[in-house]
């Protein structure tokens, strides 16, 4: 049976039998985990292993591992690691670079050792005065070429870690002066702007793997409906003008951004042409209104998706991390000065 065009994922630890079932039953494409489900690191490969049976296939395993105030594994388990915006203190570009891949590098360590093989990361936003700071210091910089440049570093040293990149959130969240976890942010810039500066670094990296929508409206390009659930923005923009090719899911289905019930919002941003729909909570009632709403894996969307992942089944670069570690901690201390 093929999977569902969904991602979900679960309330604590490990699942419960009600989890199980539904999960047997509805078959996601893929899970998410959240600080919520990583309590240790013997306990969260016992959770992604027990995920995976579920569905009976290697599923794709995600998480948001940013850094800095994004960062769903940390201590005492884990390392903290530095936001996007603390790499700016290197001053030599490629030594910034450089970095930036390392502590990507260590992470995709972290992730794949605990069996998560997907990171929501690189951040493309690029913030401009006067917007949310809900990007704030996720963002690796205010210059659009800059952010292209990192951000592809840190996509390389995911998938030399065999982890994949996902980049988020096309076509940019920077401009927006509200958070859309809470409120629907309304970009009034024209088209001309966005391209300019907005979509710059997503074009730039139209050869990733997969990418994450935004939840807010640009009036330049649909005066009504965010870029999740806008068929024009999808298709025209993403695949379109950005050349987009991979694998698009939705940010976080149950954000308030987004009106209406989980099947007419998950059925919204499949017909915009959204590929995969993204939901956290774990909220059982919730998941079955997405399930009920997705088709499952065929076409294109199923080209795309194993396109994606075969990026990742492969064996990790090698890496000395040990050394790498202290590499980090050296090169952020010495660009703070």
């Amino acid at each position: 049976m093929k999977s569902r065009a969904f991602i979900a994922g679960c309330l604590g630890t490990s699942l419960t039998p009600d989890e199980r079932a539904f999960f047997r039953d509805a078959r996601p494409w893929g899970f998410i985990v959240f600080k919520r489900n990583t309590q240790t690191p013997e306990q969260t490969a016992a959770l992604t292993a027990e995920m995976r049976e579920t569905v009976g296939w290697h599923a794709p395993i995600l998480i948001d591992q940013e850094g800095g105030r994004v960062q769903r594994m940390g201590p005492p388990h884990w390392p903290t690691y530095p936001p996007a915006h603390a790499f700016l203190g290197i001053n030599d570009p490629v030594q910034q670079r450089e970095i930036v891949r390392l502590s990507a590098r260590l992470m995709a360590h972290d992730l794949k050792a605990v069996g998560i093989d997907v990171d929501c990361l690189p951040v493309l936003d690029v913030p401009v005065a006067g917007s949310h700071d809900v990007i704030g210091n996720r963002a690796y910089a205010h210059d659009p070429d800059k952010v292209a440049r990192l951000g592809r570093a840190a996509a390389e040293g995911l998938l030399a870690g065999g982890v994949l990149p996902v980049v988020k959130h096309m076509p940019g969240h920077g401009r927006a002066r509200a958070d859309s976890h809470h409120d629907l942010p309304v970009v009034d810039a024209s088209l001309e702007a966005l391209r300019g500066h907005d979509f710059r670094p997503f074009r730039h990296l139209a050869d990733m793997p997969m990418a994450m929508t935004a939840h807010v409206v640009f009036t330049a390009l649909d005066q009504r409906h965010p870029a999740t659930v806008s068929r024009r923005v999808v298709k025209e923009i993403m695949r379109g003008e950005l050349g987009f090719d991979g694998l698009i899911m939705t940010d976080d289905i149950s954000m308030k951004a987004l009106s209406g019930g989980f099947a007419e919002k998950s059925q919204a941003a499949i017909r915009a042409g959204v590929d995969v729909v993204l939901h956290c909570h774990g909220i059982m009632g919730e998941m079955i209104a997405v399930a009920g709403a997705v088709p499952e894996m065929t076409g294109a969307r199923a080209r795309r998706a194993a396109m994606a992942l075969a990026r990742i089944r492969h064996e990790p670069e090698p890496l000395d991390v040990e050394a790498a570690r202290a590499q980090l901690t050296s090169a952020l201390a010495l660009g703070g000065r």
